[in-house]
């Protein structure tokens, strides 16, 4: 029952607005003294885990490395390089994202693509300035779907993309779970068939693009029209 201690000190401690940090730390010593682990004991375990996920700090590299890059106006670089290009489309430049964020992850390249490090500061803004070549200033709920189809085609194009790559966790995973109900699959299988889908999965993200495209084209076209009359 006592072990369990960790779980109240934590709603309480965020309902509290205490430091994250101060009551995750809190609960778990509390969970380990009622569980009847001795001092060391309970900083050896803090010590292994952070040990186990350390990469998890990277993170915290990436960030102000961004940071700094817009501030000195990579968007303003982004938004100037894509309005040259006048074929360029909302739809196109995701789609010209989307298929090169999947081939990369097909590759195992993950890390060449992600939110904090492409969508926000290159890939949404390039999307909107075609946007904004285009039609002109966009309200803010347009600039808001634009972003959240950035979004949605890195994550769709990297979740269908790196199952192709033979030596990643999610074919482990899927391997794995197989076996436990005596179906025991090659991983190599597994990346095969992962082609297909990820096909599957580029048509049908490019249709949504397709329509997104038409979607803004007939929402200005009808309000230039209103304005005309």
């Amino acid at each position: 029952m006592w072990v369990l201690i960790g779980i109240p000190i934590v709603v309480l401690g965020f309902a509290l607005r205490f430091n994250p940090l101060l009551v995750v730390t809190v609960a778990g010593i509390s969970t380990g003294l009622a569980g009847g682990m001795h001092t060391v004991e309970i900083i050896s375990a803090f010590g292994k885990a952070f040990t186990d996920n350390r990469y998890m700090g990277l993170i915290w590299l990436t960030l102000p490395v961004i940071a700094i890059l817009e501030r000195s106006g990579l968007k303003e670089q982004a938004r100037h390089l894509i309005s040259k290009v006048h074929a360029a489309t909302t739809g196109r430049v995701l789609m010209l994202y989307f298929f090169l964020r999947q081939m990369t992850a097909a590759l195992g390249l993950n890390s060449l693509g992600g939110h904090a490090q492409m969508v926000r500061p290159l890939i949404a803004p390039m999307a909107e300035a075609a946007a904004v070549t285009q039609y002109g200033d966009l309200p803010e709920d347009v600039r808001q779907k634009i972003r959240a189809h950035a979004a949605a085609a890195d994550n769709v194009a990297v979740f269908f993309g790196e199952d192709i790559f033979i030596a990643v966790q999610s074919i482990l995973l899927i391997k794995g779970f197989l076996e436990q109900y005596g179906i025991n699959v090659e991983p190599l299988h597994l990346s095969v068939w992962a082609i297909p889908t990820a096909i599957a999965a580029l048509i049908i993200h490019f249709i949504r693009l397709w329509l997104l495209d038409r979607s803004l084209a007939k929402r200005f076209d009808t309000q230039h029209g209103s304005a005309a009359k």
